[in-house]
């Protein structure tokens, strides 16, 4: 099965989606997952995607 194509959403994004993730303070790591807090939308890592929101809330 071809793979040509996986990662192609996030080639467009500012440094191709990796930056500082707002839950772990990790650099470096993709961002790719939303995480509603309250009003706003952050994007964080694939660790911090199934922690508890309102740690995050800061």
């Amino acid at each position: 099965m071809a793979k040509n194509h996986r990662g192609k959403g996030i080639r467009t994004l500012p440094n191709h989606g990796r930056g500082e993730c707002p839950g772990c303070h990790r650099t470096g790591v993709k961002l790719t997952h939303e995480l509603k807090v309250g009003e706003k939308t952050l994007k964080v890592c694939k660790i911090c995607k199934k922690v508890n929101p309102s740690s995050l809330a800061a």
